[in-house]
């Protein structure tokens, strides 16, 4: 999780909410790693998941990422947790929990859901007071 923070106080530099993620292979190895670039990149997709999710893939030379973890600071979106779910990750570590928007067990559980086509493994708060620092900071600058 302190690399995933590492990478969530990078966006910040760009305007944008300071997520951070990183994707571990079996062997521990870092594959991926990405923060939200939604704003300097003027992309709706630009989350800090789908970033660590795609270069992962790339270094991996496959999309199936069924043996590894993605480690991120904030509970995914709905549209990140469908990415998890068709990525086949084997496991999910969140801190924070997202009131607003949160896919994975606060708003909605997309990974559980028992229609769904992959079921990860979860892990939810893990360092969750530290990315929650991180985010009231950013939106404290913006009031």
């Amino acid at each position: 999780m302190g690399l995933a923070l590492a990478e969530a106080a990078l966006a910040p530099g760009h305007d944008d909410v300071p997520v951070g993620a990183v994707v571990i292979d079996s062997g521990g190895a870092v594959v991926g790693r990405g923060h939200n670039r939604r704003e300097v990149d003027a992309d709706p997709l630009g989350h800090a998941e789908l970033m660590a999710l795609s270069a992962a893939a790339e270094a991996v030379g496959r999309w199936r990422l069924d043996d590894c973890t993605l480690v991120v600071t904030l509970e995914p979106c709905a549209m990140c947790a469908g990415a998890l779910v068709g990525s086949r990750i084997a496991r999910v570590v969140y801190g924070a929990f997202d009131d607003k928007a949160g896919a994975v067990g606060s708003m909605w559980d997309l990974l559980r859901d028992r229609a769904a086509l992959h079921h990860p493994e979860v892990v939810s708060g893990v360092r969750a007071d530290e990315g929650k620092a991180l985010l009231r900071e950013f939106f404290a600058s913006r009031r």
